[in-house]
C-alpha cells in the first residue's frame, strides 16, 4: 500500500510583504482606471474649461505676469490643481467607501504592516494625481505653447504635491465617518487653500497680510514651484518651497503610519 504525500508550499513573507504591498497598490490603481472617464477625463475637461473661460473672459486684457503671458502663467496652476484634487480624491474615497460598505477588513486582515498600507494607498493616490497632470499637459499643448524651463523642478513639485494630497486624503478618509465629513474637509480646508495659493494670479498683487498668509500655505509653494519648472518665474524662493513641502510630507507620512498602526476608526 502506497501513501501519497502532498507537500504544501508555505509562502515566506519576510520583513517586507512585497507581494501584498504590490497587490494593494494595483488594486488602488485599477480602482480609478476602471472608471477613467470619471476619474481622469472629467478632471482634464474641467482644467480645459477653466483655461477656456479665463482666456475668453480676459483675452489680452490681462498683462504678462513676470514677463510670462497670462495663459502660460495660468496653465501650470490649473494642472497642479488637478494633481492636488485627484490625489486627495483617490485615497480619501477608497478609505471612506471601504468603511461605509464594511469591507475595510479586506486590507486589514492580510499580513500588511501599517507602513505597507501607507505606501500602497499613498502610491495609488499619487499615481492618479500624476496621471491626471500628465494627461492635462498633453491636452493643453495643442492650445497653448508650454515650454519646460526646469523639468526636474516641475517633476519634483508635482511628485511632492501628489504624495502630500495622497497622505491628506488617507487621513481624511480615516477620520470621516460619512461622506459629509469628507466634503467638509474639501470645502472648508482644501478649497480655500487652493484658491488662495496663487493658482489664478501672482500673490505679489495681494495685500501684505495675504502675502504673509501665503508664506505658510503649502499649496502656494507647490504651485509656485511647479509653475517655475515651466516658466522659470517664481513668486517665492524655490529652495524654501522644497524644504517646507519636504518637512510637511515627512510629518504627514509619520502621521499616516501612526494612525494606521493604531487602527483608529478602522478596527473599532
Amino acid at each position: 500500500m502506497q501513501t501519497t504525500q502532498h507537500t504544501i508550499a508555505v509562502r515566506r513573507i519576510g520583513p517586507i510583504n512585497g507581494l501584498g504591498l504590490w497587490t494593494l497598490y494595483v488594486k488602488e490603481v485599477r480602482r480609478f482606471a476602471k472608471v477613467g472617464f470619471q476619474t481622469v477625463l472629467a478632471p482634464v475637461i474641467s482644467t480645459l474649461l477653466f483655461l477656456l473661460v479665463f482666456t475668453l473672459a480676459f483675452g489680452d486684457l490681462r498683462p504678462a505676469v513676470g514677463g510670462v503671458a497670462f495663459t502660460q502663467f495660468l496653465a501650470p496652476g490649473l494642472i497642479m490643481m488637478g494633481i492636488l484634487n485627484n490625489a486627495f480624491a483617490n485615497s480619501s474615497s477608497s478609505l471612506i467607501v471601504s468603511k461605509v460598505q464594511g469591507n475595510a477588513v479586506d486590507f486589514l486582515m492580510p499580513p500588511l504592516s501599517a507602513a505597507e498600507l501607507s505606501i500602497a494607498f499613498i502610491s495609488g493616490a499619487a499615481t492618479r494625481g500624476l496621471f491626471v497632470g500628465a494627461v492635462s499637459v498633453l491636452c493643453i499643448l495643442p492650445f497653448i505653447s508650454l515650454s519646460i524651463a526646469h523639468p526636474l523642478t516641475a517633476f519634483w513639485f508635482a511628485l511632492n504635491a501628489a504624495l502630500m494630497m495622497g497622505m491628506v486624503g488617507l487621513l481624511a478618509g480615516i477620520y470621516a465617518q460619512r461622506f459629509d465629513h469628507l466634503s467638509a474637509v474639501q470645502n472648508f480646508v482644501l478649497l480655500p487653500l487652493t484658491f488662495l495659493s496663487g493658482t489664478f494670479y501672482s500673490v505679489k498683487i495681494l495685500p501684505e497680510i495675504f502675502q504673509t498668509l501665503s508664506a505658510v500655505n503649502p499649496f502656494f509653494y507647490l504651485i509656485d514651484g511647479f509653475r517655475y519648472g515651466f516658466t522659470g518665474v517664481a513668486d517665492g524662493p524655490i529652495l524654501h518651497g522644497v524644504i517646507f513641502t519636504g518637512i510637511i510630507n515627512i510629518g504627514l507620512g509619520i502621521a499616516c503610519f501612526m494612525v494606521l498602526q493604531s487602527g483608529w476608526r478602522l478596527k473599532t
